[in-house]
């Protein structure tokens, strides 16, 4: 999925976190083209979601991205609750998932580009702690939502035989003296080469 890069003032949250959830929008965009044809009723067990129900709730993660920011901002952002739980828990193709995948991130950019530190510490009232929660913690709730269920996509395909590996799952930045930095930030080592510190000093 096409974006721009993080970027705004020193200090500034938000930039980070959009850049972040971006990285996992694009990586399940990506897992849906490793979707075989003819496999949404496809399910690992009897009591567990078909594929098609899976894709549906993988989409409807970033619907509580979109709660949580029309919260912050209810009249700047109400427009993004227009494509909220549309056909909620009822399994979609493919095609449906990526349209609905990319309607939704249009309207989370939206509403980042509205954020600033103050208003990522400002208490929303939610189901678990009515008396609220910073608007960054419910963010990044939703964040470890979404890396939950792209991760069970990928366990999915892994289940069906498709040939899916770590490149496909996470997000890997190039490295242009050998090796690779993978989206841990951790150093890899080309094959007889030396360990050189990673971004972080440590590895």
């Amino acid at each position: 999925m096409a974006g721009k890069s993080a970027s705004g003032a020193a200090g500034d949250l938000a930039p980070l976190l959009l850049a972040k959830l971006r990285e996992q929008v694009e990586r399940a965009e990506h897992l849906l083209d490793r979707i075989p044809p003819g496999r949404l009723q496809w399910r690992p067990r009897a009591a567990a979601l078909s594929l098609g129900e899976l894709l549906s709730h993988l989409v409807e993660c970033l619907a509580g991205f979109c709660a949580a920011l029309c919260a912050a901002e209810p009249v700047r952002l109400a427009g993004l609750l227009r494509l909220r739980r549309r056909r909620r828990g009822q399994p979609i193709a493919v095609g449906e998932a990526r349209r609905r995948l990319r309607g939704y991130w249009t309207r989370i950019e939206k509403g980042f580009a509205l954020l600033n530190n103050r208003q990522l510490g400002r208490l929303l009232p939610t189901v678990f702690v009515p008396r609220g929660e910073p608007l960054l913690t419910i963010l990044l709730g939703n964040l470890e939502h979404l890396l939950n269920h792209k991760h069970q996509l990928f366990i999915y395909l892994k289940l069906m035989g498709v040939s899916v590996t770590t490149r496909d799952l996470y997000q890997y930045l190039r490295e242009p003296r050998g090796g690779h930095v993978s989206a841990f930030g951790l150093q890899h080592i080309p094959a007889g080469g030396h360990r050189r510190p990673g971004p972080g000093g440590g590895f």
